[in-house]
């Protein structure tokens, strides 16, 4: 993907997708799945959040939309791409936004997107990671199950 650096701020990318108003990225034009702000907790060795607490956020934002439209339990059955952008720090404000891309007679495929705003005086948002993940619909015995028919107008 193709990104824009912000003039004046090198270091900081705007991914090509997302909107920008007077160089500033905005975030997407829809509601975030999971919002969260990472804390001392989260960091890995060099200072910044542990890509498994990334990855851990991204499985929960994914599995969100999956269970809706499965309506009821989903298990993660493939991590099909994960890309790391950009680091997060503690104290930014992250927002995973997710959507299903793919449904078959088991699984959905959904999409995730997540950002992180820096800088509260004057923000800065970036695009610090994206993944697909696979999810599979589930009994109660945990059983691989079809899923139900799609409902008009339902909520991913």
């Amino acid at each position: 993907m193709k990104s824009r650096r912000f003039p004046g701020k090198s270091g900081f990318i705007c991914a090509m997708d997302t909107i920008m108003v007077d160089d500033r990225c905005l975030l997407p034009d829809r509601h975030s799945t999971l919002r969260l702000v990472p804390m001392p907790a989260d960091l890995n060795q060099n200072g910044d959040v542990f890509g498994g607490w990334v990855m851990a956020q991204v499985d929960v934002a994914g599995a969100i939309p999956a269970m809706r439209r499965a309506r009821g339990r989903v298990a993660t059955v493939s991590v099909n791409s994960f890309q790391f952008k950009q680091p997060i720090s503690v104290g930014d404000i992250v927002s995973l936004y997710a959507e299903i891309v793919k449904v078959g007679s088991t699984s959905i495929t959904v999409k995730v997107e997540v950002y992180a705003e820096r800088n509260y005086a004057d923000p800065i948002i970036v695009k610090v990671t994206e993944a697909e993940l696979t999810y599979v619909a589930i009994d109660t015995g945990g059983n691989k199950r079809p899923l139900p028919a799609e409902k008009t107008g339902e909520m991913e």
